[in-house]
């Protein structure tokens, strides 16, 4: 769609400048013009443009507040199949497997289209907790790699782990992902 509007926009710009600089009009354009001049507002055809347009703008004016499909990940594929998982599922897998975890008091998981964010509070080992939750990422087989930052709250444990790598994936240009943020709580 917008290449579409693009091209036709394009032409009708290098029209206009091409008029203003002082050569004719190109004929689609002229006659366009002579037929919007012409035709009375109660035409079927005019009737049948205005509600094409007016269609066309609602699907386009949908489209832009439709989530889509930020709220997914896709996963690796598997004998020719593609499946995506919720991020907010995600968000629960990573929270049931901290939730087995000792030390933790508080756990808040945001999952991203490219990062998943973890603050906790407790005493927990801030490096082993991103160990255990990088390892249970790996298992669910995204099919673009995740960045994983694990943060301790201040006065807990005092260290903050950030995982400056990624989760294991099939490759460094995987298959696209898609929105919402998933959220969990532990204790």
């Amino acid at each position: 769609m917008a290449t579409a509007v693009l091209v036709v926009s394009g032409a009708l710009l290098y029209d206009v400048v091409a008029v203003r600089v002082g050569q004719p009009a190109r004929r689609w354009r002229a006659q366009i013009a002579d037929e919007l001049a012409t035709r009375h507002l109660d035409d079927l055809w005019v009737l049948v443009g205005a509600g094409a347009a007016t269609l066309l703008g609602g699907w386009l004016l949908w489209l832009a507040v439709a989530p889509g499909l930020r709220r997914w990940l896709v996963l690796r594929p598997y004998g020719g199949t593609t499946a995506a998982i919720d991020r907010a599922g995600v968000g629960h897998l990573l929270t049931d497997r901290a939730a087995g975890l000792d030390g933790i008091d508080r756990l808040r998981i945001r999952v991203g289209r490219r990062r998943i964010r973890i603050s906790l509070a407790g005493a927990a080992e801030p490096a082993l907790v991103q160990r255990q939750l990088r390892d249970e990422l790996g298992r669910v087989g995204l099919g673009r790699p995740m960045r994983l930052d694990v943060r301790a709250a201040r006065g807990t444990a005092g260290v903050v782990g950030e995982d400056e790598g990624v989760v294991p994936g099939p490759g460094d240009g995987g298959a696209g992902a898609a929105g919402g943020e998933g959220s969990g709580a532990a204790g």
